[in-house]
């Protein structure tokens, strides 16, 4: 650990992208199916649509201005979610496979739907 840089990014791999659809199965909103909005592998987080929701107080910024109260979505450990397919209405893990062409998709392990185009 010695020869790691602090401010050096690391990325994680995760298993989940932008645009899949998911379901949370830790927390709060366990249960919740929603699209990933925006991946962040350096901190291993994603964030869903609809999902870990909280409320922000936003002070006026300018001369009239009032304030006001905003809600959006928080990120997420990418661990708490789980692909889903919407097809067949279940979780699943994933498995990595190759096409006729060779290339390597995702697949989910229950259906054997691949998600990867």
């Amino acid at each position: 650990m010695a020869n790691k840089k602090k401010d050096q990014p690391r990325f994680f791999k995760m298993h989940v992208k932008t645009g899949d659809t998911v379901q949370v199965i830790a927390g709060k909103d366990k249960g919740k199916v929603g699209e990933i909005i925006k991946a962040i592998p350096q901190e291993s987080k994603v964030l869903v649509k609809g999902v870990n929701i909280k409320t922000k107080h936003v002070k006026p910024q300018q001369e009239g201005e009032s304030g006001r109260i905003v809600t959006q979505e928080y990120p997420i450990h990418s661990s708490n979610v789980m692909l889903y397919s919407t097809k067949q209405n279940v979780a699943s893990r994933i498995s990595y496979t190759f096409t006729a062409e060779g290339k390597k998709v995702r697949m989910l392990k229950k259906t054997g739907e691949i998600i990867d185009k």
